[in-house]
């Protein structure tokens, strides 16, 4: 087994076994078409890993400096977004 830390959309494609609603299937297919239903659904799941990994680092923040704002924590979203497009890359999946 390799030791190798891949960051969120690196590393080699592997195959995995997914399970979804015929209905969701279907209106993925539907909106992107067959070639592409992987593409889809890989930068859905990274989206959701970029974002909880948000709301871990503002859940911490929080802990340590009490409540932000709606508004800083959409500030927030903003700068993370703009440094890690800039940088290329997410942390590495943990």
């Amino acid at each position: 087994m390799s030791e190798t830390s891949y960051g969120i959309g690196e590393g080699p494609a592997t195959r995995v076994s997914l399970s979804l609603p015929e209905g969701t299937a279907e209106a993925i297919r539907q909106r992107v078409g067959k070639r592409e239903f992987s593409a889809f659904i890989t930068e859905a799941v990274e989206r959701e890993l970029r974002g909880q990994i948000l709301d871990e680092y503002l859940a911490a923040y929080e802990q340590r400096k009490g409540p932000i704002s709606p508004d800083e924590q959409e500030r927030a979203r903003r700068v993370f977004d703009e440094v890690f497009a800039e940088e290329g890359q997410w942390p590495a999946a943990s």
